[in-house]
């Protein structure tokens, strides 16, 4: 895949690597505010943001994940489960490449990108520190909730394509199964990167303590927040 989006820091080996997914009928250009945030905050890290190797139709600078034609809920999680493997392999490839591991990895994405970012890490646990999905969803319930992986969920709270229940209904999930999410509603928002919920990203990756450090801390026993 090609990066239209590759910043490295500016002196020095990364210490943190950013992966960014856009969405549909999109490429990595429209992650740029997204982008451009996380570098201020984070100077020292790698980010990064492809553009999906698919085309919707001739339009150059249009792309997307999955195909939308035909999709229902029952084979939303088959056409979702088709990406995963060579993201998979993508995502690994970047870490290996910057030398960053995964504790020190967050992988993000908006709407289909986010939807993928959430699926990979359900598929495989600890492959990213965070996920952070902007208008995004789980397809399907999970079987477990990743140990290893905190996940960030930001919506806009009035989003008629992918509706903010469906951030609800992973945050409501992941309590069941004792997994480590947030949830952050911008009323008022629909669906797009906006400025608030990219502000909340940031706040959340620089405040959020995971379960999982919480639990090292008192030896082991149960987290309750």
């Amino acid at each position: 895949m090609e990066h239209p989006i590759e910043w490295l820091p500016a002196e020095g080996e990364p210490a943190q690597l950013i992966l960014l997914l856009h969405g549909w009928r999109s490429d990595a250009t429209a992650l740029l505010p997204l982008a451009q945030a996380l570098r201020s905050q984070f100077p020292q890290a790698a980010i990064v943001a492809p553009d999906s190797p698919t085309r919707w139709g001739e339009h150059p600078t249009q792309r997307l994940w999955y195909g939308i034609d035909g999709l229902t809920p029952q084979n939303w999680p088959e056409r979702v489960a088709e990406c995963l493997p060579p993201l998979l392999q993508w995502v690994r490839a970047q870490q290996r490449r910057l030398g960053v591991g995964a504790a020190a990895t967050a992988l993000g994405g908006f709407s289909q990108g986010g939807i993928l970012a959430l699926a990979l890490a359900m598929a495989r646990d600890g492959l990213v520190g965070r996920v952070l999905s902007f208008g995004g969803c789980l397809t399907e319930k999970p079987a477990a909730a990743p140990k290893l992986t905190t996940l960030h969920l930001f919506h806009g709270a009035a989003d008629e394509v992918i509706a903010a229940d469906g951030s609800r209904q992973a945050l409501a999930w992941m309590a069941e199964l004792e997994g480590d999410a947030t949830l952050d509603l911008a009323q008022g928002i629909g669906h797009e990167l906006h400025p608030v919920l990219i502000e909340r990203a940031l706040w959340r990756l620089t405040h959020h303590v995971p379960q999982r450090t919480w639990r090292e801390a008192l030896g082991g026993a149960p987290v309750h927040r």
